[in-house]
């Protein structure tokens, strides 16, 4: 899984909700510095190319429509895509006028027959109330059970959700290539580790792993590590 981030930035407004609660720069210091203090990897890292910077996504609707739009596209294609689409709903992300908007319609915006339906999934379960996205459980794994209910949010996208609009702060999206390959490097393995292996290795990073994610994006886009 490739990390399309930018494909998310935008507009701040979403359908029912304020803007995102993702981590704070304070936070993510305040985590990296409580990792530092115990794994020199995390401090010789921070040292050597500083702090990852945050990064706060709406939260709501409007994010999660955008993270399907984005899919499988450059991102010049999504912003295009997103921008055609959001003139059809009136100018405001909406779930109502989402379903409302017929096959041809859509197509016409750029959205594949399989982006239709994913992005009819994510409308139909919001307009229905069965997806709150203002009000997501608590626990880790029953908000991302509830996001992977939508097609086409798979558990990478949950967790990506979650960290960048939730602000939560132990996210690890272990199945990330660039995490695997930063975390590779921050702790000097032969080997990329493989999901599986990565999901086990984060382990001892908790309750930290979102702040870990920021700094092996960080570590990967740096050439010097």
């Amino acid at each position: 899984m490739s990390i399309g981030f930018t494909a998310l930035l935008g507009r701040t407004q979403t359908f029912g909700k304020e803007r995102g609660l993702g981590l704070t720069r304070e936070q993510l210091v305040h985590d990296l510095d409580a990792l530092g203090a115990s794994r020199p990897s995390v401090a010789a890292a921070i040292a050597d190319i500083g702090y990852p910077e945050p990064r706060i996504r709406p939260r709501g609707y409007e994010t999660l429509l955008r993270t399907i739009v984005g899919q499988q596209v450059s991102v010049a294609a999504a912003s295009s895509i997103w921008n055609r689409l959001l003139a059809q709903m009136g100018g405001e992300a909406n779930p109502a006028a989402l379903i409302e908007a017929d096959f041809d319609t859509l197509r016409a915006c750029g959205l594949s027959r399989q982006k239709q339906g994913y992005a009819r999934s994510l409308s139909e379960l919001v307009n229905a109330g069965e997806l709150t996205l203002d009000d997501l459980p608590d626990d880790d794994e029953d908000a991302i059970a509830l996001l992977t209910k939508v097609k086409g949010i798979g558990r990478w996208s949950a967790e990506i959700y979650l960290m960048f609009a939730e602000g939560r702060r132990d996210m690890w999206p272990a199945g990330d290539l660039a995490v695997q390959e930063g975390f590779r490097r921050l702790e000097g393995l032969e080997t990329r580790p493989s999901e599986r292996e990565l999901r086990a290795l984060g382990a001892d990073f908790s309750p930290y792993r979102s702040a870990l994610a920021l700094l092996t994006w960080h570590v990967y886009a740096n050439p010097t590590l």
